[in-house]
């Protein structure tokens, strides 16, 4: 399982936004408090997108988030609107790679996923089948995080984002029912992020809105959304709503 964070908002430093609060995305990696027998530590990888003026910058790393220099040295003096972040603790058996680092980005998307996908890959065949051929010979690692964003990818060229990842989870959950879909996906204005088997907190006001796997101080302004919802966020707007099994 792995760690992840959204934020909209006024501008801030990318290292800020992974260092803030007692329970940071950073202490998250080697002390995460909810990781519901998902693994121990996230310590094999980390990323940020950032959004600037409609230009998106990115940085990954294999290493554990607490020993990279570029933290510090760097991501301090990034500052942005809109961010979006994650630690990696890999699912065992996938590769640990740059490529298999979230966020995975395509244009405007960014793309994280918190769980993983039962029975990978085989229950997974038929959907990617969907996909052309090209597209998954171009698919960024061999794990089912990067196949998620393979098929979402495809999808949003016929769907709004908030169907193309509803119908993702959907089908995902039928093909393989014990999966943790937790998906936090944006393009630096709007977040979307589904909560299934795993934690999801909100924390939206007129300013700003977050997303997070895990809230990162104790400001009572923490919304949990439940388990099966899809939540689409935005400063001053955030709505929650259930995910439906029954249909796409």
């Amino acid at each position: 399982m792995c760690r992840h964070l959204g934020y909209l908002g006024p501008p801030r430093s990318v290292r800020e936004l992974i260092h803030d609060g007692e329970n940071s995305l950073m202490r998250q990696s080697w002390a995460p408090r909810e990781m519901r027998g998902g693994g121990t530590i996230n310590a094999d990888g980390f990323g940020a997108v950032w959004w600037n003026g409609g230009r998106q910058g990115r940085y990954r790393s294999i290493s554990p988030i607490w020993s990279d220099p570029t933290v510090d040295e760097t991501l301090s003096h990034i500052g942005s609107g809109a961010v979006l972040a994650a630690v990696r603790s890999a699912t065992e058996g996938m590769a640990v790679e740059i490529g298999a680092c979230a966020p995975f980005v395509d244009g405007t998307y960014a793309f994280s996923h918190n769980g993983a996908v039962s029975g990978w890959p085989g229950s997974l065949a038929d959907l990617a089948a969907e996909v052309p051929a090209v597209e998954l010979l171009k698919m960024p690692a061999p794990t089912d995080a990067a196949l998620l964003w393979t098929v979402l990818r495809h999808r949003l060229k016929s769907k709004p984002a908030e169907v193309a990842v509803t119908s993702l989870v959907h089908d995902v959950a039928a093909a393989a029912p014990d999966s943790r879909l937790n998906l936090l996906f944006g393009d630096g204005q709007e977040l979307w992020a589904t909560a299934w088997g795993h934690t999801l907190y909100t924390r939206v006001d007129e300013s700003r809105a977050l997303i997070v796997s895990e809230p990162f101080d104790r400001s009572p302004d923490w919304e949990q959304v439940p388990d099966r919802h899809i939540v689409c966020a935005r400063p001053g707007h955030v709505i929650i709503t259930p995910i439906p099994m029954g249909e796409k």
